[in-house]
């Protein structure tokens, strides 16, 4: 086994963890409910150690993304390569979004989703901007350490495609300090390969920890909403991902499904693209044989932009809020709902539950009520967790279909 290979039976262990917390916190959260060791272990093993968990994978996010980024492009031979790379990335994660949330749209219309006939919850949107022009000026930091304070993803893929440009034109003068990069980059991939040694316990507590909080029971009257957007964040995964896959790539899709379980259980169990991106850079570059300079630009920008899950929830939120307050949407408002779940999903940040701040400004722009926001979020915690793991796999979808395109896919690598 190689010192960068992954846990052996890391998948195994990460379901049993999963299904441990779930009935360890379920026979908490309906039995001991009222007593002092359920505040105990609610607050100081499964809170506690589920957030432990997240700040280790999000410890390394930041470094492992700059030496990555910086690493693969400063070993390019040729920039103009660099610029092909971005285009169809860039244009790809936007044409799947795309078809992410007028797929929802279209479903939500043939199953006819109607709306919550209860009363509606308060709801006060979170702070913070999601336009367009935010947006773009996050691109472009006016501090390079304040965008690493920040966790600014926009603006460390930024910088760091800057940064490695300038050292791939000035490798020979620095006597070879690309190197270096390529050193470290290998350091931060052993931490994650150390963090995931204690997945199983991570995912443990996080599953323990939701599960104390809002029982079993979350579905309710939302049942129509919960089955059709599982159903199509499923569909987009399975048939949207395996055409665009064996079309644009000729890749059998069902080895890339397998391949990257993994990654989907991390994705499910932390609902953080960015907490995930060390887990999908390993998993596309060393088993779906995705060449470096590749996957270290379209996984982070993937993770940044690609919200293909978000979109679908944005869409079937806003048709079932519109059934639920009396409101006819018509087709330019259905255009405004696919053209805005487009451009916001770029500014969506890589966090738990983000899509709800960028659902507001759909909503207002439609002139739908944002209160009605407070119907789904009951329900949005393990909805967001499936979510997470379609964003992450059409991360690596796009990373696969862009290497075959600029030939730096492995494919004995991908099919072994």
């Amino acid at each position: 086994m190689s010192i960068l290979s992954a846990p052996k039976n890391l998948t195994r262990n990460v379901l049993i963890g999963m299904a441990l917390g779930v009935l360890v916190a379920a026979f908490f959260h309906y039995y001991q409910n009222s007593t002092m060791l359920f505040d105990f272990v609610e607050k100081y093993v499964f809170n506690l150690g589920g957030q432990i968990f997240k700040n280790l994978l999000m410890l390394v996010v930041v470094p492992l993304v700059f030496f990555s980024l910086v690493a693969g492009i400063s070993s390019l031979s040729n920039m103009v390569k660099l610029g092909s790379i971005a285009s169809k990335t860039i244009g790809l994660y936007l044409f799947t979004t795309g078809i992410a949330v007028s797929t929802a749209l279209i479903f939500g219309w043939i199953f006819n989703l109607s709306g919550y006939e209860g009363q509606v919850e308060s709801f006060t949107p979170a702070g913070g901007e999601a336009s367009l022009y935010n947006t773009v000026l996050r691109i472009f930091p006016n501090n390079m350490f304040g965008a690493f304070v920040e966790n600014n993803m926009l603006g460390i893929v930024f910088i760091s495609i800057l940064f490695g440009i300038a050292l791939n034109l000035t490798d020979e003068l620095t006597g070879g300090l690309s190197k270096a990069f390529e050193r470290f980059n290998i350091v931060f991939l052993k931490i994650v390969l150390l963090i995931m040694s204690f997945a199983p316990v991570g995912v443990f507590c996080l599953m323990g920890s939701y599960v104390m909080a809002k029982g079993l029971n979350i579905f309710g009257d939302l049942v129509q909403y919960v089955v059709l957007l599982i159903f199509v964040l499923l569909f987009h995964l399975t048939v949207t991902y395996s055409l665009l896959l064996k079309l644009l790539a000729n890749l059998n899709p069902l080895i890339f499904f397998r391949k990257m379980r993994n990654v989907a259980l991390f994705a499910f169990s932390t609902s953080s693209s960015a907490a995930t991106i060390p887990v999908t850079l390993k998993t596309v570059s060393d088993d779906l044989g995705v060449k470096k300079d590749v996957s270290s630009f379209v996984v982070p920008v993937g993770a940044t932009i690609n919200m293909d899950g978000t979109a679908i929830m944005q869409g079937l939120a806003t048709m079932f809020i519109a059934s639920t307050v009396g409101v006819d949407l018509s087709l330019v408002q259905y255009a405004q709902i696919v053209l805005l779940a487009i451009i916001t999903s770029i500014g969506t940040a890589a966090v738990p539950s983000a899509g709800t701040v960028t659902l507001a400004l759909i909503l207002g722009s439609v002139g739908l009520p944002l209160d009605a926001i407070g119907l789904i979020l009951a329900v949005d915690r393990i909805l967001d967790m499936i979510r997470t793991a379609v964003n992450v796999c059409g991360d690596a979808a796009v990373s696969c279909i862009v290497a075959k395109s600029e030939n730096e896919l492995d494919e004995q690598i991908y099919n072994g």
